[in-house]
């Protein structure tokens, strides 16, 4: 593996992971933006431009775009979170270079009003869709719940509302506040030529002139609220549970991920064990999330209507006996061997690579090797995670629920 590194004028960051045996090779740009730079009137809008890229450029319609990609047999999205938006694509080697440059130009779409106009229908679908999915619904109603006014607490895909008094200069507004080139970093992974695509992301971005962008980092530590809502559609309750967690540039993050394996891995954990091993819950799971300055656990959990005191108290059970009792030596060495296989595996082909190596950039401004990740994960100890159950504290959750009754109740 060989790394390389280079800065535009501009600000814009191309990184690189050289892979000669590597049969393929993977590009992405990751823009530092979501959900959490946006405010009420905007709601959803870095989603909505996640969508309009797509729609083409002056030069290039959506036709073409999606021919273009096709043709190269390239397999290729993109992805808005509440804190990123990452355009990325898979290839054949001989093809990353045009790959590439395909993205450099698509980084600065035409934005027309035509197509503006009828993505909102598309984007409303999508919202409806989500909320037909209530293990979707409960995480979005919940992380509202748990940050309050603050912004991570926005909906990557706004409101109905929100898309609705959306405008078109409101987003083209948007986009070049954000989509700066100082804002924005260029990974790519694999089997390419480093001076091609550097060359043709200098061409073609070299001109895109930096902006002053922000990012408000303020940590937060939940409002431990509860709340609930009713659909008569619904035969099971949903419950999502929310509580502080570490940054993503916290070096706890690794022993975070091992804890919530402990805990809430799907299967042969504590949750596992207690809830759904048992018959009471069909599903539980819990999750780390470190973000940009702040970071939160999160578990999901599926039961019937009836289960609900039985689940909560049982869950309440898990985290106050991890408080008193901490973990043990088998669980944190079954927890490395579940989170090294699940790195490994995920590392071994570019399209896996590329977000670590991307993301890393992005939350850290260095690079990691996976080496790196895998020495950190094998040195986290007992006492690095219960130190971590010491700080924070998974009883002191924000709870949020969906289930049967009358719509609204």
């Amino acid at each position: 593996m060989e790394f390389k590194k280079r800065q535009l004028d501009n600000g814009l960051v191309i990184i690189g992971e050289l892979n000669k045996a590597a049969k393929s090779a993977a590009v992405g740009f990751f823009v530092r933006t979501g959900a959490r730079d946006e405010n009420g009137q905007i709601n959803g809008v870095s989603h909505f431009l996640e969508h309009m890229l797509f729609k083409g450029t002056e030069k290039l319609s959506a036709f073409e775009v999606n021919e273009a990609f096709d043709s190269k047999g390239a397999k290729f999205n993109a992805y808005t979170g509440e804190e990123n938006t990452v355009f990325f694509a898979s290839v054949l080697p001989e093809y990353l270079t045009e790959i590439s440059r395909l993205w450099s130009q698509l980084l600065r779409p035409a934005l027309r009003d035509d197509d503006f106009s009828m993505e909102k229908n598309v984007i409303k679908q999508e919202i409806a869709m989500y909320k037909d999915q209530p293990e979707f619904d409960v995480m979005d109603r919940c992380r509202k719940l748990y940050f309050g006014e603050h912004p991570c607490g926005n909906s990557v895909l706004g409101t109905e509302e929100s898309i609705d008094k959306l405008t078109a200069e409101q987003m083209r507004g948007y986009f070049q506040s954000r989509y700066a080139p100082n804002n924005i970093v260029l990974a790519a992974v694999g089997d390419f030529d480093w001076d091609q695509v550097c060359a043709v992301v200098e061409e073609v971005c070299g001109r895109w002139q930096r902006q002053d962008v922000t990012r408000a980092l303020d940590d937060f530590g939940g409002s431990i609220e509860n709340g609930r809502i009713a659909k008569a559609n619904l035969a099971r309750e949903h419950i999502c549970l929310m509580s502080p967690g570490v940054s993503a540039q916290d070096d706890r993050r690794f022993a975070a991920s091992l804890l919530d394996s402990i805990v809430g891995d799907s299967v042969g954990s504590r949750f596992f064990w207690e809830l759904v091993d048992n018959a009471i819950a069909e599903e539980a799971v819990m999750h780390s999330g470190p973000m940009d300055g702040t970071g939160l656990f999160y578990s999901y959990i599926r039961c019937s209507r009836e289960n609900v005191e039985k689940v909560l108290e049982i869950v309440k059970k898990v985290f106050s006996n991890l408080r008193a009792d901490g973990i043990t030596n088998d669980e944190l060495r079954k927890a490395k061997n579940k989170l090294l296989s699940h790195l490994v595996i995920k590392n071994e082909v570019p399209s896996g690579r590329l977000f670590d190596l991307g993301l890393n950039w992005i939350y850290l401004k260095k690079y990691r090797k996976l080496s790196d990740d895998i020495e950190a994960i094998k040195q986290v100890s007992v006492a690095d995670v219960n130190s971590l159950i010491g700080e924070f504290n998974l009883s002191d959750f924000t709870q949020f629920s969906i289930g049967p009754g009358e719509d609204g109740s």
